[in-house]
């Protein structure tokens, strides 16, 4: 397999788009996991690319992150197989292989330990360099009941009480994975 390097602004729009339900977080701590992400955001903080991604505190890829703090962001290109989005966006990593479940080709990075997925091949390598517990009291008043109800356990799948940890990670590299 190649990579093609590329420029991440040249790619914007289609990075852009593919949120809030085509993008995968993968980590590599305990294991390597993904997870459908739907908030992110692309852009430059201190003169560096920034992929900012925002995880709930009690999601299993926070603690993979906090031991590893190294992420790929992978998006597809043209159509792909929904049911890697209905695993990995469905399913928590603590219980199973979502990797193998989903059938994900894993690709071994350049730059850091986390690999990137054959199946979303337009890959950008992040390294943390800030994060930052949200302040739920912060939010508007909205926001805050609307996103962040707090009569639901903060570890099940899907439940969204617990308020994001924001990762800023800068982009060391950007390609897309070629047969």
């Amino acid at each position: 397999m190649m990579k093609r390097r590329i420029e991440v602004t040249d790619y914007a729009n289609v990075i852009t788009k593919a949120l809030p339900k085509d993008i995968l977080l993968t980590t590599k701590a305990d294991k390597v996991n993904s997870m459908v992400i739907g908030w992110g955001m692309l852009g430059t903080n201190w003169s560096k690319p920034v992929f900012t991604v925002y995880v709930r505190e009690g999601r299993y890829t926070r603690s993979q992150l906090d031991k590893n703090p190294e992420f790929t962001i992978n998006i597809p290109i043209g159509d792909y197989d929904r049911n890697i989005i209905r695993i990995c966006g469905s399913k928590s990593g603590r219980g199973i292989d979502k990797i193998k479940e989903a059938g994900l080709t894993l690709v071994d990075s350049d730059n850091i330990s986390v690999p990137a997925i054959k199946e979303f091949p337009l890959t950008l390598e992040c390294k943390v360099m800030y994060l930052q517990k949200q302040d739920l009291s912060a939010l508007s008043g909205q926001i805050n009941h609307n996103l962040y109800p707090r009569d639901i356990d903060g570890t099940a799948t899907g439940a969204n009480r617990d308020a994001h940890v924001m990762y800023y990670g800068e982009i060391i590299d950007a390609y897309i994975i070629e047969e």
